[in-house]
């Protein structure tokens, strides 16, 4: 059981090398459900010491983690993907409890991640095999691949099994080691999915959890990067965050991936099937009320077509989104979300399908909603919602669907429907975006392929090798012979 009881209270305490770091009452943390205004438990905040703590202790298991075979390492993948298997109704009961997602996102979430997993663990040969490239003076070149080292992971609460389980996952599949930052939203999540790595048989030390309060998160993350053993950084969540974050690792010269936010777009076009192309951008604007970073904000359609694409979207929101897509897992994320739509209509904007209302006395359902007539000094023109809604936009034709799309600061998800394979493939290479998904949702992301953020969505790869692969350095080693002469300078 992860909790540890103080005083008739359920705490989830900090775990560093493997054991429960001492309770400090006075850095309790009250974990709320939002939905029910509740506070379900209580989890240990962390102070500089705990992080410097949890730093040393990865350190300290690098020195042996670092050394397993690949095939150990794989094992180890295997049979925690295998217990994630098992445990998937425990992590759901946790994230539903934590977060208020609906039971349907959450029990997914751990069948996605168990699948994400494997693939990361099928891949470590491939990331770990090295070059012998030729040279240009007489011996050989080896370039061989290495852990960077102990590496702090700052993942989100709004899939937690999933974007955790992946960061850890590739982190220890390169032989690094990994200090996890929970989020201070659903640390008993993150406690489950570090439970499960240590009963696959991951050493002691090699994964070490902290949580601390929003007060002390900017002394705490300061003193995890500015400690000289953490080598490399993963943040995912906001751009806003992500950008004093990765502020901090440049100060400490310390190299940080981002997976930040978007403002994904879903370009219909002429040829589209417009009832498939309406179904999916409903779907991926209001799964999980809309707190995906991948979720569809803006979709964009050609004139020739608004009108009967418009009536086909409202039916589809009428007919299946009229009650309840989920609820906000904080109060002032669904205050945010409903701000930015009432701020819009106030400012000329008007509702095309649902009203933008509350669901439920404690404000934190709202009623799946798709505006048009945006402004440019809008708000939701160009920051994340993370709610239930979109934004629909009329253009002319392609040249100017394209334009729009890539008029945002972000660049991480967006998808084009057409019924031509050939544009589809030519237009993509106009989109400033990571992923483009022709003919589905901008909810979309394979276990196989990279996802990769541009612009203001951050930088690096995740999933498979891909992912691995950013947690190695390259280590060139040349061979000579002892008598060799010297032709440098010659």
């Amino acid at each position: 059981m992860a909790f540890v009881e103080h005083s008739g209270k359920q705490i989830i305490p900090l775990w560093i090398g493997g054991a429960s770091r001492p309770l400090e009452p006075s850095r309790f943390l009250e974990v709320v459900n939002a939905r029910d205004s509740k506070v379900v438990h209580y989890a240990q905040g962390a102070d500089a010491t705990d992080a410097q703590a949890a730093v040393d202790a990865a350190a300290e298991a690098f020195k042996t983690w670092r050394y397993t075979r690949h095939n150990e390492r794989r094992e180890t993948l295997l049979k925690a993907a295998a217990i994630m298997d098992e445990k998937s109704e425990e992590l759901a009961a946790a994230q539903v409890l934590e977060t208020s997602c609906t039971w349907g996102y959450a029990r997914f979430m751990p069948v996605l991640a168990s699948g994400v997993l494997r693939e990361i663990a099928g891949n470590i040969t491939t990331a770990l095999t090295g070059t012998l490239p030729p040279m240009d003076v007489e011996g050989y070149g080896l370039v061989m691949k290495e852990p960077i080292g102990p590496v702090l992971c700052i993942p989100p609460w709004n899939s937690p099994a999933v974007l955790g389980g992946r960061g850890i996952a590739s982190a220890l599949a390169a032989g690094c080691t990994v200090v996890l930052k929970a989020s201070e939203v659903c640390p008993w999540t993150y406690r489950i999915l570090v439970d499960i790595f240590e009963q696959a048989g991951l050493p002691k030390g090699c994964l070490n959890q902290v949580q601390c309060g929003r007060e002390q998160a900017a002394a705490v993350t300061e003193a995890l990067i500015s400690h000289r053993d953490i080598r490399k950084i993963e943040f995912i969540g906001s751009a806003a965050v992500g950008s004093m974050i990765a502020q901090t690792a440049a100060k400490h010269l310390k190299p940080i991936w981002l997976e930040l936010g978007g403002k994904g777009p879903a370009i219909v076009l002429q040829d589209a099937h417009l009832s498939r192309a309406a179904k999916l951008c409903a779907f991926g604007a209001f799964l999980h009320h809309g707190q995906i970073c991948f979720s569809t904000e803006r979709i964009i359609v050609v004139q020739s077509v608004a009108d009967k694409f418009c009536r086909i979207l409202k039916e589809e929101v009428d007919a299946h989104y009229t009650g309840e897509a989920g609820a906000a897992a904080l109060k002032s994320g669904a205050d945010n979300a409903h701000t930015m739509i009432e701020s819009a209509v106030q400012n000329g904007a008007k509702l095309l399908a649902g009203d933008n209302t509350w669901l439920d006395d404690g404000h934190t359902s709202l009623r799946p909603t798709i505006i048009t007539g945006v402004s440019r000094d809008d708000k939701i023109r160009d920051h994340e919602t993370f709610g239930p809604s979109a934004s629909l936009y009329v253009v002319d034709g392609e040249d100017e669907a394209i334009s729009l799309a890539n008029d945002s600061a972000y660049g991480l998800n967006a998808t084009v429907w057409t019924s031509d394979t050939m544009k589809a493939l030519d237009l993509s290479r106009k989109f400033e975006y990571g992923q483009v998904h022709v003919n589905t949702t901008t909810v979309n992301d394979p276990a196989t392929v990279p996802v990769s953020g541009v612009k203001g969505s951050g930088w690096g790869d995740n999933n498979a090798a891909y992912g691995i692969s950013e947690f190695l350095v390259n280590k060139t080693v040349t061979l000579h012979r002892a008598d060799e002469p010297i032709a440098f300078g010659r």
